[in-house]
């Protein structure tokens, strides 16, 4: 039996400055270093449409990110879209972490899987508290809420209408909007 070795966030941060992961499009999960899946079109146009729908929505009240990094205890994911606390300028020198997340999308279409096993466990384990997988197959939004001992207890499928996100109860989101 062969055991992985684990390796911290500063190890891959190190990595990283040493060049070592260079030309490699990956992100640190649960302590491993993962290949990213290639973006289909579709995949990267919805997530730029839904990033650039919800910086319209949150203008002056979040910072919205379109595919960077978020630094958590043992992992450093690539989330299509996080929406953080302003100002942006606090991610000079440093990824958002846990305290400035309000909440992470993943568009899916071939990591459905990943996004809703590996990566909901992550963010729950990082309570995050807000979750939301776009599933382009199904034309979708699972929306995971309440993280509790590395499990969202919330979970719900919404297919139209309007999502109004935890953080922001002022804040209409449309369905159809983010899965245009």
């Amino acid at each position: 039996m062969k055991t992985l070795a684990k390796w911290s966030v500063e190890d891959y941060h190190r990595m990283i400055e040493a060049g070592i992961l260079r030309d490699r499009h990956v992100e640190l999960l649960a302590g491993e270093i993962v290949e990213m899946s290639p973006e289909t079109p579709i995949h990267y146009s919805t997530a730029k449409r839904g990033a650039k729908y919800l910086e319209e929505l949150l203008l002056g009240k979040a910072d919205v990110r379109f595919n960077g990094p978020i630094t958590l205890a043992d992992s450093e994911p690539e989330p299509d879209i996080a929406i953080v606390r302003l100002p942006e300028s606090s991610y000079n020198d440093r990824h958002p972490a846990p305290e400035d997340i309000f909440w992470i999308i993943e568009v899916a279409k071939t990591s459905l899987k990943k996004d809703l096993d590996i990566k909901a466990a992550i963010y729950a384990t990082a309570e995050i508290q807000e979750y939301w997988v776009l599933s382009l197959a199904t034309r979708q939004i699972i929306v995971f809420r309440k993280p509790q001992n590395g499990k969202y207890l919330e979970a719900n499928t919404i297919d139209k209408g309007i999502i109004t996100p935890l953080a922001f109860s002022d804040v209409s989101v449309s369905v159809d909007r983010l899965l245009s």
